[in-house]
């Protein structure tokens, strides 16, 4: 059974930024932070990929504005080594950079292009049982003709890591559709440690990477492995996809948007809103306004213009 709302908890927000995109959204999605949600009074971490072995280009936030801007908001902006991923699969990341959040204080992982639509403090975590984002398609995996089919590529990974498969399952859905299967979308996460969490997904990630069980041998693992280890984690931990209650993360608290001309397509009129509000103080037009992508969507009206049609 889930705790009651989150006034009283206290957990932190960490999202990763590195040079292009990422760090605009991360202005972004801070502003919004602060905007939507006054009653969060947790530290919101940015975590910076380091320049390494493991990245043919400096990854680190190099735009002094946007480093400016971050911590005017409030954020931390962390440092983190790429021991693992990088380059070769930069969704690595977000399991590289929970080793470097505080020990044992309850986090809340979010996608930079995550907008925050309303207080975030309403949501009823329970840190104790993990989860992640239900806003999800079937994109993996992708059975084959002449070979196992969900439950066979499933059930072969929960076994590799000593997993009860039976309780996994989501019986109300029809044997062999994806839906059965716990699957989540890694644009949100949550528990109660970053470093118990993100030891068992970096074990987990690694070990499906380099010594996946045969049953895996035609099946892509880039760009899934973050969301093909996820679930296998969460159930480890005890949490699942009945840990959250529906409404708030994707809902009315969140909205993972994925790009900016999909969010102007597709997300509600409130949504829409909040990210005019949230892009209309100059200091942060100031900045936004240097990348061409946000610059014609938000500022040259095209976001809307296109909305009408």
């Amino acid at each position: 059974m889930a705790r009651p709302p989150a006034a009283k908890q206290s957990f932190n927000v960490a999202i990763v930024a590195q040079q292009g995109r990422l760090a605009y959204e991360a202005v972004i999605f801070v502003a919004s932070l602060r905007a939507m949600s006054p009653g969060f009074a947790g530290r919101i971490f940015v975590a910076e990929p380091q320049a390494g072995p493991r990245w043919k280009k400096d990854p680190t936030l190099q735009n002094q504005p946007v480093r400016d801007a971050l911590e005017e908001m409030g954020a931390e902006i962390i440092p983190f080594e790429s021991k693992h991923f990088g380059d070769s699969y930069p969704f690595g990341n977000k399991i590289e950079m929970l080793r470097e959040l505080p020990k044992g204080e309850p986090f809340v992982f979010f996608d930079t292009d995550t907008l925050i639509t309303g207080e975030l403090s309403s949501v009823p975590f329970d840190f104790d049982r993990p989860a992640a984002s239900l806003r999800r398609e079937g994109t993996w995996p992708d059975p084959q003709l002449y070979g196992p089919g969900y439950t066979g590529l499933w059930k072969s990974l929960y076994d590799k890591f000593g997993l009860d498969f039976e309780s996994s399952l989501d019986m109300s859905q029809p044997d062999e559709y994806w839906r059965r299967y716990l699957y989540f979308n890694a644009g949100f996460f949550y528990y109660k440690c970053p470093h118990e969490f993100g030891a068992l997904f970096e074990e987990y990630a690694l070990a499906i990477r380099d010594t996946p069980p045969v049953e895996l041998c035609a099946q892509s693992l880039n760009p899934w492995l973050d969301q093909i280890a996820l679930p296998l984690v969460i159930h480890a931990l005890g949490g699942g996809r009945d840990a959250l209650p529906d409404g708030y993360l994707d809902g009315t608290v969140s909205c993972h948007y994925r790009l900016l001309p999909l969010l102007y397509a597709r997300e509600s009129d409130h949504t829409v809103a909040v990210l005019e509000q949230v892009t209309t103080p100059n200091k942060i037009k100031k900045v936004l306004k240097t990348y061409d992508p946000i610059k014609r969507m938000i500022y040259q009206g095209r976001g809307l213009k296109a909305r009408a049609i």
